[in-house]
């Protein structure tokens, strides 16, 4: 159902969206769970365990797949697997069972979608506020990564919980960058201050990224569906600000702690993925470009000489919502 003032896009087939259960969310803990829900291959992950491939694509079930390892039943680009603890790349590797095929065909969803200004970054909302449910039809993703209310621009979506935990969890810094309009023209001094990090409620930000946008340079963007309100004898200035922590209406506080409140915050970037020309309203798959960016993005650095791992999962972590709320 739309709202009043709010029309989505013409979309693929109408399929009900909604938040997850508490249960479906408990599913994000160990191995099988970072990795999405059960019958979601990551495409993302690169080397998962050869256990749960084989458990996403219905060939037996968890319990009894160690026994079929071991049984020499299974093999990975022809070689025999009988290690528990084998990994293999869904999207290059070719698993077989008695020298059958496996298909990895049921794999996570990943969407962008260009979130309007006040819309909740949410599929459901007790106040009847619009949510995504108005602009995304897809059942079954979450956001990785909130925006406030009255803010706009870039939102992913997945069921990949180890791609949701990695853009969410502060130990991977996962860099978020936003076009941001403020009251007056920030001087150098302002500007150098929120590079260096401010005090917002008693501790200090992070290093950032600022670019005070001049010319040509300065931000092009679609207008909003309620305009920011103009004072004839204020200017205002765009600035290009990067962070890669996610605090609470961080943006927000940072430009008025320098003295330059913020008008308008759209995300721009989440990482590799750019919100481009995507309209307000609109949602897409990635690209495999894409995919693959988000996977190098996540990759630990190889060191020389040294065979390339990818660290593994958390043990005990949930497909979080994000708490980053700007």
């Amino acid at each position: 159902m739309q709202r009043k003032g709010h029309h989505a896009p013409p979309t693929p087939a109408e399929e009900p969206a909604r938040r997850p259960r508490r249960s479906e969310q408990r599913q994000g803990s160990g191995e099988a769970g970072a990795l999405g829900r059960p019958g979601c291959i990551s495409r993302v992950a690169g080397r998962q365990l050869v256990t749960r491939l084989l458990a996403a694509a219905g060939v037996s079930t968890p319990s009894r797949l160690p026994r079929l390892l071991a049984a020499g039943r299974v093999t990975v680009n022809g070689r025999t697997v009988r290690n528990t603890d084998a990994r293999a790349d869904p999207r290059r590797d070719v698993l077989a069972v008695d020298g059958e095929p496996v298909a990895l065909t049921d794999v996570c969803r990943y969407l962008v979608v260009h979130k309007p200004y006040r819309v909740m970054c949410s599929f459901t909302d007790p106040e009847g506020r619009a949510t995504l449910a108005d602009y995304v039809p897809i059942p079954d993703v979450y956001a990785a990564g909130r925006l406030d209310y009255d803010s706009e621009g870039l939102v992913l979506l997945t069921n990949d919980g180890w791609l949701l935990h990695r853009i969410t969890h502060p130990r991977y810094a996962h860099p978020k960058t936003y076009l941001v309009q403020v009251e007056r023209i920030p001087t150098e001094e302002a500007l150098e201050a929120l590079r260096r990090g401010v005090v917002v409620k008693g501790e200090k930000t992070l290093p950032a990224e600022v670019e005070l946008l001049r010319g040509a340079a300065a931000a092009n963007v679609p207008p909003r569906s309620v305009p920011i309100r103009h004072r004839v004898n204020v200017p205002t200035a765009w600035l290009r600000l990067t962070l890669r922590e996610g605090r609470k209406r961080q943006v927000r506080h940072m430009t008025a702690a320098v003295g330059y409140p913020t008008l308008r915050l759209i995300r721009v970037a989440s990482g590799p993925i750019a919100l481009g020309d995507l309209p307000p309203g609109a949602w897409r798959e990635l690209t495999d470009e894409e995919l693959d960016a988000l996977a190098r993005a996540f990759s630990p650095p190889r060191r020389k000489g040294a065979r390339h791992t990818r660290a593994p999962a958390p043990s005990a972590s949930r497909a979080r919502k994000s708490r980053s709320r700007r």
